[in-house]
């Protein structure tokens, strides 16, 4: 079975401290997501003065469950599940509410 999720997906948090927050998949690793701008955390840098790094306190992204995640449909603006279809011998996935393929 093919992954619902793929980088580039609009998805929404329906769990956690990020809930209602929308944002775009930019990594996926195993069944955790990297989402953009969504569960920033902060991270206490070391310097590294021959790559021109500062050190300190950063903030930055962290990777989420895939079970807290749903896809996000822009024409209904609701969260919504994934189907597949064949359509000309192709799997295509669209959206369950809208029936929107993408």
């Amino acid at each position: 079975m093919s992954c619902k999720f793929r980088t580039n997906d609009e998805v929404v948090i329906i769990a956690g401290k990020d809930k209602g927050k929308k944002g775009i998949i930019t990594k996926i690793v195993g069944n955790k997501v990297l989402i953009r701008g969504i569960n920033l955390v902060l991270k206490h840098q070391k310097s590294i003065p021959s790559k021109n790094i500062l050190g300190g306190k950063i903030h930055k992204e962290s990777f989420i469950n895939i079970s807290n995640v749903s896809h996000f449909c822009t024409t209904t603006n609701k969260k919504s599940k994934i189907g597949f279809k064949f359509i000309n011998k192709k799997k295509v996935r669209y959206f369950k509410c809208s029936k929107l393929f993408f």
